[in-house]
């Protein structure tokens, strides 16, 4: 099975702006790497250090998702019937998987230097808050932009490198927050219970990641995606459904491959139509799924009717 020329037609147009912007996330992950880490030799604080190397996975899977995203890209061949679109699973599943690293790191940090009776001095606040301030607004911008547009035009590699950098604007914040707490009270402690808090929530989200990634993967069925199937073809089911009208359908089954949805079916039309108006009706409603659901492929299996009674085959 091959894509179809109008899947194969989005896909190219689309390659050119996702790849702009997974080219952009990673320019400016390092970039905003570059600062957190400044502010971090600059104040020697252990939030800002937690926040650094979170953005040190942003990087990690900001080069993963220009591979990804160019991969995905590709139209199904005779060794990719479905596609290349569960790359962006893998990526999904990466970017949760360095998360997750990432927050294990910072926890043993911490714990080593608690451990130890460790009491980081911290040192020039202003610069250090300056600083991470400026890396919070590039990763709020950013985020929300790819976020935006994956969501738009369901790329899952750009929806999942926005919703990470937005959370890691959020961690900043937290950063700020302690950072701003500790040079007005002089609390020392809750500069690693801050980093501690940051590791504790970005564990979680990396989870959340991996498990999306997972699922996708896994083929699991989406109940919503499910219901609009069964409504498209309820629609046309007996007397008073909508045309081509059919006997009835079974065997729905769907899988996402990244963006790209495909669809099979089988569908029950009267047994004294021909071959072309059994070829036709399906083609219609293959059309109708396709255009619904954007970039997908949908194949009908048509089975002549067998009872003896069916009202669309009195009509038909």
């Amino acid at each position: 099975m091959a894509v179809t020329d109008g899947t194969v037609g989005k896909l190219s147009h689309l390659r050119g702006p996702e790849m702009r912007w997974a080219l952009l996330s990673l320019f400016v992950g390092i970039g905003l790497l570059a600062i957190k880490l400044i502010a971090y030799f600059v104040t020697r604080s252990q939030a800002v250090f937690s926040d650094a190397l979170e953005n040190m996975a942003n990087v990690v899977t900001a080069g993963f998702a220009v591979y990804s995203i160019s991969l995905a890209h590709r139209p199904a061949d005779a060794d990719h019937p479905y596609g290349h679109g569960k790359v962006e699973f893998f990526s999904a599943g990466l970017e949760g998987a360095t998360i997750l690293l990432a927050s294990l790191l910072i926890i043993g940090k911490v714990a080593i230097s608690l451990v130890a009776g460790e009491t980081n001095e911290i040192h020039k606040l202003d610069l250090g808050l300056a600083l991470m301030t400026v890396a919070l607004i590039g990763n709020a911008m950013l985020g929300s932009s790819l976020w935006i547009f994956g969501r738009k035009n369901h790329g899952l590699t750009l929806e999942a490198a926005g919703i990470h950098l937005m959370v890691d604007a959020l961690d900043s914040v937290a950063v700020l927050i302690a950072i701003a707490i500790v040079r007005l009270t002089g609390w020392k402690w809750l500069d690693p219970a801050a980093a501690l808090a940051v590791a504790v929530y970005i564990a979680f989200l990396g989870m959340r990641l991996i498990k999306r990634s997972a699922a996708g993967l896994m083929d699991e069925q989406d109940p919503i995606l499910r219901k609009k199937l069964e409504e498209i073809l309820d629609s046309h089911v007996g007397v008073a459904a909508k045309e081509p009208r059919i006997c009835s359908y079974h065997k729905l089954r769907y899988r996402q491959s990244g963006r790209d949805c495909w669809v099979d079916f089988h569908i029950v039309l009267p047994r004294q139509w021909t071959i072309e108006q059994a070829h036709q009706s399906a083609s219609a409603i293959e059309h109708e799924i396709e255009q619904t659901l954007g970039q997908a492929n949908a194949t009908a299996h048509v089975e002549p009717c067998q009872e003896g009674e069916c009202a669309v085959c009195g009509i038909g």
